[in-house]
């Protein structure tokens, strides 16, 4: 959804890089590095391709203590693989294993296979493969059940996951929450518009008064370009994009020069998949849950609204549920701030977590 701004952003980054810039990318990737090594004797640390419908897909599992709760993260874009925020995220590492997953059309996958070996790009496909990574993982690492971590667009995964598998997963973490209501709640449209107006930005206004009124009728560009005129009108979103999510794209230690370009292409890429959720409801779809709940949601984010996701929220009936705004962020809070994030997980995910493995461990 916001492939426009990121391969903007990124266009500059690879723009005849001088040997300077290119120094000081080299300097501060091997500090990241030395950072992200694990050492601890119960340790992990794998990266590599596995097979998952039908494909290679890139996967990492990291982690101090492989008897933490493992977290199975699912990237936003779609196509915007959360890999490259390693470092930003070390500390989770202690307390949790964390599983990152490249899925189809996204950066290290689709530098595997290539734009013509990504298989059929739909919502459906990507869904099953998230099944079957989950499955990988339990077998893996021999756990019963993941924690299961959504970021923006993965957590409209997320979400259908959570409420299909609970035997797979012991909780479900919403972050940059996506909630689809059919296209009933248009604030976050009306919001851009009066920003719009705000800025005297009158080509962007008139491109977005020119869109359909029926959002089920815009066409994934058409889309692509609302999400970018979201986070390009808000100063908040934008130096985000170009400070956090640009700033660990290029200071990535387990990325290439090659692979920046794999990044942005992957996220124009995924665009496509977007078609299948359009008429989504999650009301429809049932707000009863059977494993621990949480939403942590950026108090000022302007392309998934907290307020939206609250009211979601506050329908959900779940064993355990915790709503928590992240302060002085919009999207991608979690990797804006990766320390208030972690203290959310410490201070209410990680004890239902543990408290249902025990009682688990107990019945048997």
């Amino acid at each position: 959804m916001l492939a426009a701004i990121v391969a903007t952003s990124a266009a500059a980054l690879l723009a005849a890089p001088t040997a300077g810039i290119l120094g000081h990318r080299a300097l501060k990737r091997s500090r990241n590095a030395s950072l992200m090594q694990i050492d601890s004797p119960h340790g992990i640390d794998e990266q590599g391709f596995v097979r998952i419908g039908g494909i290679d897909q890139w996967i990492s599992v990291r982690g101090e203590d492989l008897t933490n709760p493992v977290v199975l993260e699912l990237h936003g874009g779609p196509g915007a693989s959360s890999a490259i925020f390693g470092p930003r995220t070390r500390s989770w590492e202690k307390h949790f294993t964390i599983v990152r997953w490249d899925m189809r059309g996204t950066l290290k996958t689709l530098g595997r296979g290539g734009a013509d070996g990504q298989g059929e790009m739909t919502f459906e496909r990507i869904y099953a493969d998230a099944v079957e990574v989950t499955d990988h993982i339990r077998t893996r690492l021999g756990a019963d059940k993941l924690v299961l971590l959504g970021h923006s667009y993965g957590s409209t995964f997320g979400l259908r996951l959570a409420r299909e598998f609970p035997e797979r997963y012991s909780a479900y973490v919403g972050t940059d929450q996506n909630i689809h209501d059919s296209g009933r709640d248009n604030s976050v449209h009306q919001a851009l518009l009066a920003r719009l107006r705000a800025a005297k930005k009158r080509k962007e206004l008139a491109a977005v008064e020119a869109l359909d009124v029926d959002k089920h009728r815009w066409s994934a560009r058409e889309r692509a370009m609302h999400a970018k005129l979201l986070a390009t009108s808000d100063p908040l979103t934008l130096d985000t994009m170009k400070k956090v999510v640009m700033g660990s794209l290029w200071l990535s230690p387990l990325h290439s020069l090659r692979e920046l370009g794999h990044f942005v292409k992957g996220m124009s890429f995924s665009e496509q998949v977007t078609a299948g959720t359009s008429t989504f409801d999650d009301w429809a779809d049932g707000t009863e849950f059977e494993i621990p709940f949480f939403f942590f949601q950026g108090e000022k984010d302007v392309l998934t609204s907290p307020d939206l996701a609250r009211r979601f929220f506050d329908d959900v009936q779940a064993p355990v549920k915790e709503f928590a705004l992240i302060e002085d962020c919009s999207h991608f809070a979690a990797f804006r701030r990766p320390q208030r994030f972690l203290g959310l997980l410490l201070a209410y995910v990680q004890p239902v977590v543990v408290a249902g493995e025990s009682a688990a461990v107990a019945a048997i």
